[in-house]
């Protein structure tokens, strides 16, 4: 357990002032100390083995770099958290700044979950499929793989290979006959009895070993296998086997750089540049490239590397499960309170190398060569997209490039799975961490009313940043709105925002303006007359950008509600029919529909259900209709 110290904010001083106060408060404990303004907005969060010693040093006037001599300056009051280990302390520490997001801090913006294989332990012929979040389900997980693209790659490649399914267990039970993965020879079919429950075992059993790195003795087997068929003239499963061998061998060049002395490591390079910094993180897991990422951590003129990078490792591993080995390309200072820290997360040891030769440092130097590359191009588009911002502030009178730009959109058919959307665009791009999906709830509402749609999409909204950021000092308010829609849907907004006091956040119209043309859209604000840009305006196709995305957003959304309505089961519903009697009225019925029109007496003539499970389906679609 942590002690809780919180230090009453003192009256009148600031700067070297303020921090000299708390001075004799404190003893030599380890801890985590915050430095608040005067609004009691948290500025920095540190960690310290000696809280005294470390806070006496921001109480000296002088030996500060600007980035920190500007902290003490605005530095109001403190507050302090004593721990028992300086261990707690760090990780106490990267906790409470994911958290608090203070400014002075190096942060991790972009902190989503890394996607894994899962091979399903819970049914007797397992499923591979792509698993995101806590690992909850009964089976055996594979990765992190850097993105859904690698494990999709990943996935569609061991299909080939060897045969697995990828459908639920609710499809897997209902099947009657084969579906098309077993026509075009990506499923074994073990849903109809096509392969032996031994025979797929075998399979999921060469596909861990895959997983895990043990591919050379599969493409032995499989080889031989061929070789064998070929013999005996069995030219058609000969040929099955070579595809499955070409699938093999397609994943492991795929994947680019296979690591012969390094089994399990995550290798993490960092290049910074006029203020700003790239870490690339690659993943190696049993001997194999399982993809990379870039990460653009928030940093500063005259932060080290070494500070950014423990601040990355730290943030980096607070929610996922880190490795055994950590491949990095600079040093950091309290290396082994690390190494400490994430072998207590992990419960085996972890290490932290910064190689200097051999095939570790060939690897390193190739992550660096990513993170310069990938810097080189974020630093370019940042510029080009500052300019387009400053270019839609004049276009639009705003006081200002917008730092932050909300665009919204609704997509339905005929009123149908209605949805809203919301996407968010700044100086770094796209936020798509901060996207936004509404289901429209509206019983009110005519099917198709967009401006009824719009409103209630606004409303929620709001609501939502009046409760969560009340003094808009979070970043969570927009400066710009763009609504997709002319004069009704700005008037409709406008209402909106007036209701909720909101009216000093300039809001936009964009109409696609004469015959729905791309390039002729008109711009409509409340008050005002209608106006346009110039046809090769870069403003224009910065707009049309926004809207396009926002646009693609909400189909996709829509998609996704439609999709589930459509391939949801009624069965799935009833209480009492699980996996085997829903089989079962599926294969006497033939279809749900034929279920929920079925009378009492044919209900009961299906194997498997009884008189009073017959009763209770027919009063549940007798109900229901």
């Amino acid at each position: 357990m942590t002690e809780t110290t919180e230090t009453a904010e003192p009256q009148g001083p600031t700067g070297h002032a303020c921090i000299q106060s708390y001075l004799k408060t404190l003893d030599t404990s380890p801890g985590v100390y915050r430095m608040l303004d005067a609004q009691s907005r948290v500025l920095y969060v540190g960690k310290a083995r000696n809280l005294k010693a470390r806070v006496s040093n921001y109480a000296r006037p002088a030996g500060h770099s600007p980035r920190i001599d500007r902290m003490i300056r605005e530095t109001a009051s403190m507050m302090f958290l004593t721990t028992r280990t300086e261990t707690e302390a760090l990780l106490l520490e990267q906790n409470l700044i994911k958290q608090l997001k203070p400014k002075f801090n190096v942060l991790l913006r972009d902190d989503k979950s890394f996607p894994n294989i899962l091979v399903t332990g819970d049914h007797t012929f397992a499923q591979i499929k792509k698993h995101r979040g806590a690992k909850r389900e009964k089976g055996s997980y594979y990765g992190p793989f850097a993105s859904a693209g690698a494990v999709n790659r990943t996935l569609n490649q061991l299909q080939k290979v060897f045969l697995l399914r990828n459908c639920s267990d609710s499809v897997f039970d209902s099947r009657t006959r084969p579906c098309l993965l077993h026509q075009i020879k990506r499923c074994s079919a073990p849903c109809v009895g096509k392969v032996s429950e031994a025979d797929y075992a075998e399979s999921v059993r060469d596909a861990e070993r895959f997983l895990s790195g043990r591919s050379t003795k599969i493409q032995g087997q499989l080889a031989a296998q061929m070789q064998e068929a070929s013999d005996n003239m069995e030219f058609e499963r000969a040929a099955a086997l070579r595809d499955r061998i070409r699938a093999l061998t397609q994943v492991q060049s795929s994947q680019g750089i296979n690591p012969r002395g390094v089994t399990e490591a995550d290798i993490i390079a960092l290049h910074m540049e006029g203020g700003q910094a790239c870490v690339q993180v690659f993943f190696i897991r049993a001997n194999q490239n399982w993809g990379n990422r870039d990460f653009y951590p928030r940093a500063g003129m005259d932060v080290s590397e070494a500070e950014v990078l423990e601040a990355f490792i730290g943030q980096f591993y607070d929610t996922k499960e880190p490795p055994r080995l950590l491949l990095l390309s600079h040093g950091i200072e309290d290396a082994d309170l690390m190494c400490e820290a994430l072998s207590g997360k992990l419960g085996r040891k972890v290490a932290i190398e910064v190689p200097q030769r051999g095939e570790k440092a060939e690897l390193v130097q190739g992550a660096m060569r990513n993170a310069r590359e990938s810097l080189g191009r974020k630093m370019a588009e940042t510029a080009t997209q500052a300019k387009l911002l400053r270019g839609l502030g004049e276009a639009f009178g705003l006081d200002g490039a917008p730092e932050r730009i909300e665009v919204y959109d609704n997509s339905h058919i005929q009123g149908a799975h209605a949805v809203g959307a919301m996407i968010v665009a700044g100086p770094d791009g796209f936020l798509k961490n901060q996207y936004r999906k509404f289901n429209i709830r509206g019983d009110d509402l005519t099917p198709g009313d967009d401006f009824g749609m719009m409103k209630e999409v606004l409303t929620r909204r709001f609501k939502r940043l009046l409760k969560e950021d009340p003094d808009r000092d979070k970043g969570l308010w927009p400066d710009l709105l763009l609504i997709d829609g002319g004069a009704g849907q700005v008037s409709a907004v406008h209402e909106i925002m007036v209701e909720h006091g909101v009216e000093d956040v300039a809001m936009v119209g964009v109409a696609k303006g004469i015959d729905r043309d791309a390039g002729k859209e008109e711009f409509h604000r409340v008050g005002e007359r209608p106006f346009a840009l110039r046809h090769n305006d870069p403003v224009l196709y910065f707009v049309q950008r926004l809207r396009d995305e926002a646009h693609r957003f909400a189909i996709g959304t829509h998609r996704a509600k439609r999709s589930k309505a459509v391939s949801a089961n009624p069965l799935d519903e009833v209480p009492g029919v699980g996996a085997a009697r829903k089989r079962a009225l599926l294969a006497h019925f033939g279809s749900a529909k034929a279920v929920s029109r079925a009378n009492l007496s044919d209900l009961k003539a299906v194997d498997g259900v009884s008189e009073a499970l017959a009763e209770r389906i027919y009063g549940f679609f007798h109900e229901k209709g």
